[in-house]
Order: structure tokens, then sequence, then C-alpha cells
């Protein structure tokens, strides 16, 4: 299963923000860290920021920073506000004249719905603080960190 490049970025980036809940983060600082261009940080964040996820403020002194308390921020809340599919199948055109073809499809569609709905349920029940924890137990265990974050400046 291919992961979803739009979830795994913000769900970094809100982890980082996590750290980091005083101070607003420009979209340029953000881009670094996910190794990408600010103007799709922004276009990401305009859908958290719509959710409640995220919130900004422009001018000096401002950037993003969570709406919310991590622990009030569900992985599905986020999945939700990206609008992000996290499993895809080969869609294959039906024939109109082959009804086995549609049997199979009706089928795999069938599974696939069921499928992403256990992943949300999953997702919904993950909150950012439970990711933020995960992050830490690998982080004390890591003998390469040596306490430094690879993204302080």
């Amino acid at each position: 299963m291919k992961r979803s490049g739009r979830l795994s970025v913000a769900l970094h980036l809100l982890l980082h923000m996590a750290e980091r809940p005083d101070d607003p983060i420009v979209s340029e600082r953000l881009a670094e860290w996910a190794d990408t261009n600010p103007v799709v940080i922004r276009r990401t964040f305009a859908g958290l920021r719509e959710a409640g996820i995220v919130a900004s403020t422009k001018g000096h002194g401002g950037g993003w920073r969570l709406a919310r308390a991590p622990a009030d921020i569900s992985l599905g809340d986020i999945q939700a506000a990206l609008n992000e599919r996290l499993l895809t199948h080969a869609l294959i055109e039906d024939t109109p004249g082959c009804l086995v073809e549609r049997a199979v499809n009706a089928a795999l569609d069938e599974a696939m719905r069921e499928a992403e709905r256990l992943l949300h349920e999953r997702l919904s029940r993950l909150s950012l603080a439970d990711l933020a924890k995960d992050v830490a137990v690998l982080w004390a265990a890591d003998p390469r960190a040596k306490g430094e974050h690879p993204h302080e400046p």
C-alpha cells in the first residue's frame, strides 16, 4: 500500500508544531522541514485551517500554529481535512455487456468502502498527542539522537 504523501507530510509538520505550541512557524520554515515548496504547505494547510486544526496569522511574527490541543486532533480529522484517500485500487471501466465484470467490480468496490471505513475509524481513535508520545519513545531510544533535533535552528 502506498502511503499518502500529503498526510505523511502534514502529520510530520503538525508534530513539529505541537513541540512549539506558542511559536508560529512560517510556511518557508515548514517547507524546509518537509523538503517542499512553501506554496505546497499553504495549499495543504488551507484544508487544515478550514477544519479548525491549524490557524494562521499574517505579518511580522505570524505563521502557522495548532488551533487545538494535540489530544483534541485525531488523525482521522487530519485525513478528512485533507480529503485524502489512503486506499486506492485500479478502477477498470465497466464493460456494459459483461455481467461477470460488473459483479467483480461491485464486490471489490464494497470491500474497498469497508476497508476505508475501518481505516478511518482507527485513525479517528489516534490523536496527534498519541503520535507525539510514539515519537518521544523513538527519540529516547535512538542512540544517534544525542538530544539534538534534526529540525532545530
